[in-house]
């Protein structure tokens, strides 16, 4: 029996390590694919981060220097060990991640300055995985259905990538393929970082985070399904027909699945890329300009968002017939529908806020679900502090010292800012996100805070609430008196955003070094004619 045993466990030995020695010479397998592998990865980070926290502060006085000092060690070693976790078992993971990323008002700078690199260190599916999932989504070989195709990616991120190829009929053509594990995983880590999430806040209970995961749990199946993502962007490409500096790439339903998308192939320079505009002479502020009113356009007038605006989804070139500038707007996967209740109520708050009627940024933060924390809200959303909502967003330059102040306060407020998270409607999440990617943007050009795009703002809040009125006058006598006065207030934005353009021409003109105004810009001072531009704004946006 004793010999019999023996053997048995030779036998097993050898065919455990033959196994384990074929999935580790085996480059098509992956172990993170193994989801024992994976969950043990995940159980053993969290618990190694919570550790850290409960033992590493424990015996410093709350709020000394020393506690600070040592509470960003803990938040930088933890958003490393986070960083790696994500990278290390990829797909929803690295989505995740790249979420956090872009909440730079919401979490601590340590999290977000981590984070942000899982953008440009998406994985990449094999030339072989490729093949594999467009054979089974179209039924045919890549040498079938082109007469090119680009082995190498344009760009890989955390759930597919893009090639560049030809078709047989010489259209040139991005083929965004998805990675071929996602799908099968992202139910599973999603259930996986719920158990995590509530396990943590039974450890620290002013860890809010479910949010976050319901956000995932609702957004990742529309995110997977190709075809969800091409009716997005006709939806949006005719919603927003009217802005000829927007191009939105069409889709080739023909050769479009689940998994596979084909669009046409437009070529750009990434947004925030300030040199690649400098070298097209693409002007700077005038696509700020255009992006302020692109997604004005979205939020407040027609109520549907992208919510995915990092660079490399938003891409700026001189139109090849026009030489005049274009915004390519990329990866439509991801849009928040704004119900007309929150749409509206959105339109009044940020009135409010650009007119500093603090009552009424009160009353309308608290419809939009954030209870006392109103002010906290406020300075969220403005990414301002609250100094500066009362003294009034327009007339406050933004500085380095109030960016810094943010950044700490982030930190400080961390559970206030969880159960704030937790209580604004699901809506508000994405638009939360989508504001703080915008506003990357516009520090990368140098043009955040400027009075235009305050006034654009302006603009939409005002033919939204007008059109709303209009809908519910009972009247033609009213309707038309709504009209008129919407017409006049839209004149008086225009008249002051044509005086802003000229005293910058003119400023611009006049000054002797670019660089050092650009520099002074970046570090947040505006100049004088924008907050005069804002100083005039709230003459011109009345509609009773």
């Amino acid at each position: 029996m004793a010999r019999r045993a023996l053997k048995l466990a030779s036998w097993t030995s050898a065919a455990l390590a033959a196994s384990g020695f074929c999935l580790y010479s085996n480059k098509y397998l992956d172990p993170s694919d193994f989801g024992a592998v994976r969950v043990g990865r995940a159980v053993a980070t969290t618990a190694v981060i919570s550790y850290d926290y409960l033992t590493s502060l424990r015996s410093v006085p709350y709020g000394s220097e020393e506690y600070l000092r040592l509470r960003s060690k803990v938040h930088l070693r933890s958003a490393r060990r986070l960083c790696e976790l994500c990278c290390a078992n990829r797909g929803t993971f690295i989505k995740v991640g790249q979420h956090l990323g872009a909440l730079d008002y919401l979490l601590p700078e340590e999290y977000t300055s981590t984070l942000k690199v899982l953008h440009s260190q998406a994985p990449r599916s094999s030339i072989q995985e490729v093949r594999q999932v467009i054979r089974e989504d179209l039924g045919q070989e890549i040498q079938d259905l082109f007469v090119s195709f680009d082995d190498t990616p344009l760009g890989a991120a955390s759930l597919a990538q893009v090639h560049k190829a030809v078709l047989r009929d010489g259209r040139t053509v991005a083929v965004k393929v998805q990675h071929p594990k996602v799908q099968a995983q992202s139910s599973k880590d999603i259930l996986l970082m719920e158990v995590l999430v509530l396990a943590v806040k039974q450890l620290f209970p002013e860890f809010e985070f479910m949010w976050l995961v319901d956000e995932a749990k609702k957004n990742l199946p529309l995110e997977l399904d190709f075809l969800n993502e091409g009716r997005n962007a006709e939806k949006v490409a005719q919603m927003l027909k009217h802005f000829d500096f927007l191009k939105v790439p069409r889709i080739y339903w023909e050769l479009s699945t689940k998994r596979v998308l084909l669009m046409e192939f437009v070529d750009g320079g990434q947004v925030n890329d300030r040199d690649y505009m400098e070298r097209n002479k693409i002007d700077v502020n005038e696509i700020s300009r255009h992006l302020g009113k692109m997604y004005s356009e979205m939020i407040f007038v027609n109520g549907f968002v992208h919510c995915d605006p990092h660079p490399g989804n938003v891409l700026v070139r001189k139109r090849p017939d026009t030489g005049k500038a274009e915004i390519i707007l990329l990866d439509h996967g991801l849009y928040q529908v704004l119900t007309d209740d929150f749409r509206l109520d959105y339109c009044h708050l940020w009135q409010s806020l650009i007119w500093t009627d603090m009552e009424k940024v009160k009353k309308y933060s608290q419809r939009l679900g954030a209870g006392e924390l109103y002010p906290l809200f406020a300075c969220m959303l403005t990414a301002r502090s609250w100094d500066s909502v009362n003294r009034g967003i327009g007339q406050a330059p933004v500085t380095a010292t109030e960016d810094a102040e943010i950044r700490d306060n982030a930190a400080s407020y961390l559970p206030q800012i969880s159960q704030l998270l937790n209580h604004v409607p699901r809506q508000m999440l994405l638009i939360f996100k989508t504001n703080d990617l915008l506003r990357g943007i516009e520090v990368a050009l140098g043009t955040r805070a400027r009075a235009s795009s305050f006034l654009s703002m302006s603009r939409c809040c005002i033919r939204a609430l007008a059109a709303h009125k209009k809908k519910n006058a009972c009247s033609f006598f009213r309707r038309t008196q709504i009209s008129f006065r919407e017409a006049f207030n839209l004149w008086q934005i225009n008249l002051h955003e044509l005086i802003l353009r000229v005293k910058e021409l003119s400023q611009d003109q006049s000054e002797p070094n670019p660089t050092n105004n650009f520099n002074e810009v970046r570090r947040g001072a505006r100049t004088p004619d924008d907050n005069v531009a804002c100083r005039n704004l709230d003459l011109s946006l009345v509609i009773p």
